[in-house]
């Protein structure tokens, strides 16, 4: 990017953050203010219906089962009431089966019903790069996303307003989960953590903060072992990045024996494999600092590790005796392994702020833009680490594994939305059959959302008596996972012209519908209105 557009653009949100200096301060990572999402508009979603009928359509339950259809889903408010077969395929309808007194309908004959996204790892925004939360939740929300688990989505206080006006419907919003790492929230600004007792005091305050578990890093055993036990006696869930800088002492084994619920990322996993070290053997000029040195250099564990041997077997069946649970958030790290794709992907003319593009551009400082001199050999390290990781991925979930999508979108040019899309899509390159890559995109990740608490999920399956979180798509995901992309699918019509087809056609979530597309045309109104004051995506 040229010096100039750089330089006119931090201008620009400068002036930008003095303007919205009467809001809320709320702070990311010491960033300037986040903007709270709006309120949403009388326009913006239908709903909830006092019944609403879903008609015709093929449905894909969530389960792994087959699809089925066609099927009329009954929603009464918030709740499915009643899935309901009404017919066989080629054949009309039997009208005499189908429920009806329905105040509101769906005409989706030909369309396909799935439950609604659930992505295990986002984070919202971030001032210097996308301001504004709503631009990231009509992403989300348009690509059939009605869950995250922020890990964490901003500070605490900030996390937690949010999740409270998108339980409400106050905004046009995914339903959210709070995990939040230790120390964070206004009354630790100040304060360390230095001792089990004092992490334990921590978690018991978060808590009562409202929080719905912690993301850990790799912290040394006592206090690792304190924040999971006292997250486990307040029904708090687990999930934890297993960091470069504490690996040593804290791998993704270590972990799981002192009761981690979720690894998110591949970090501590190979590092609990290894033939022939206990560390890895990084080269001597290495430097954590350097995100080059750190994001090119972990995938050179590939080799470091045997898929078959009796070590990766033994630690995969010990993860299974434990119940734990894979989060690989893929997605993030596949620039890795071809940089110029990711880079060139369709969206980012028409959805990338150029805001978030500055953000993407190599730098030394910002996070996960470590592409000082990105060569064809790092590329390739990545692309044998992918092989290995993803055999491990599908063995894992062939033997009655759980794992889960998330994201982690918002860096290394990875979008909100499109990100847990690609997600999808490289759980399918390691081997999942479609069906078992939507299991672990819904009924999976809901599961996680409330095996803390030993609650059954309330979402992530469509079935009576669960909340109504459903995408509705004109095209077969199973056939073609790209057609959930909010840039949809090119095919040829039948005159042999390339066409765009697909893309999220309604999303609701808590039985209110929303226009997906029409939450996409939103997004890029606020990428044109960027554009207008600072000019376009510029090459660099």
């Amino acid at each position: 990017m040229t010096t100039a557009f750089s330089t006119r653009l931090k201008g620009a949100l400068l002036a930008f953050g003095l303007a919205i200096a009467a809001l809320p301060a709320f702070a990311q990572d010491d960033e300037p203010k986040m903007i709270p999402a709006p309120d949403r508009g009388a326009d913006e979603g239908s709903g909830p219906h006092e019944r609403l009928i879903i008609r015709g359509a093929t449905l894909i339950d969530g389960t792994g089962a087959p699809p089925i259809g066609p099927v009329d889903i009954v929603i009464e408010g918030n709740r499915i009431a009643e899935v309901k077969s009404v017919g066989y395929p080629g054949l009309p309808i039997d009208e005499d089966r189908r429920p009806g007194d329905a105040t509101f309908e769906i005409d989706a004959h030909g369309h396909y019903v799935m439950p609604g996204i659930v992505d295990m790892h986002t984070h919202t925004g971030g001032a210097t790069k996308a301001p504004e939360t709503e631009y990231a939740y009509k992403l989300w929300m348009g690509h059939g996303v009605t869950t995250i688990r922020g890990v964490p989505s901003s500070n605490m206080e900030f996390a937690l307003a949010e999740k409270a006006r998108s339980a409400a419907n106050e905004i046009v919003a995914p339903r959210m989960y709070a995990y939040h790492r230790m120390g964070q929230g206004e009354r630790y600004e100040d304060r360390q953590i230095l001792t089990p007792d004092e992490a334990r005091e921590w978690v018991r305050w978060a808590a009562r903060q409202g929080i719905d578990g912690l993301k850990l890093g790799s912290h040394r055993p006592p206090i690792m072992e304190a924040l999971i036990d006292e997250a486990k006696k307040l029904g708090l869930g687990t999930t934890a990045h297993l960091g470069q800088m504490g690996v040593a002492h804290m791998n993704a084994i270590d972990a799981a024996r002192v009761g981690l619920d979720t690894q998110t990322h591949f970090y501590g996993l190979f590092e609990s494999m290894y033939d022939n070290n206990d560390v890895q053997p990084w080269p001597a000029d290495m430097n954590y600092n350097n995100e080059q040195h750190r994001f090119g250099q972990v995938a050179r564990q590939w080799n470091l590790v045997t898929p078959g041997s009796d070590k990766w077997k033994s630690v995969m069946q010990e993860f299974l005796e434990l119940d734990f649970t894979f989060d690989p958030t893929m997605t993030i790290y596949s620039a890795g392994r071809d940089v110029m794709r990711a880079k060139n992907a369709d969206w980012h003319k028409i959805y990338t702020l150029p805001s978030m593009w500055n953000f993407y551009v190599p730098s030394r400082e910002s996070h996960g833009s470590y592409w000082f001199d990105w060569t064809t050999a790092d590329e390739v390290a990545w692309k044998n680490f992918y092989r290995v990781w993803m055999q491990f991925l599908n063995e894992y979930k062939n033997l009655g594994g759980r794992v889960t999508v998330g994201s982690d979108s918002g860096f290394i040019y990875q979008l909100y939305g499109f990100g847990t899309i690609l997600e999808m899509e490289m759980l399918q390159e390691a081997g999942f059959h479609p069906l078992e890559v939507i299991r672990s995109a819904t009924m999976h990740g809901a599961e996680m959302l409330f095996k803390p608490r030993g609650e059954e999920p309330q979402f992530g399956v469509i079935r009576a008596g669960l909340l109504a979180d459903l995408v509705i798509v004109e095209e077969n995901p199973l056939h073609n996972m790209k057609v959930l992309y909010g840039t949809g699918a090119t095919r040829l019509d039948d005159e042999n012209r390339p066409e765009r087809v697909g893309g999220v056609k309604y999303t609701i979530k808590d039985g209110i519908v929303y226009d997906a597309k029409q939450l996409l045309a939103d997004v890029k109104a606020m990428v044109d209105a960027q554009k207008a004051e600072l000019g376009d995506l510029e090459e660099y």
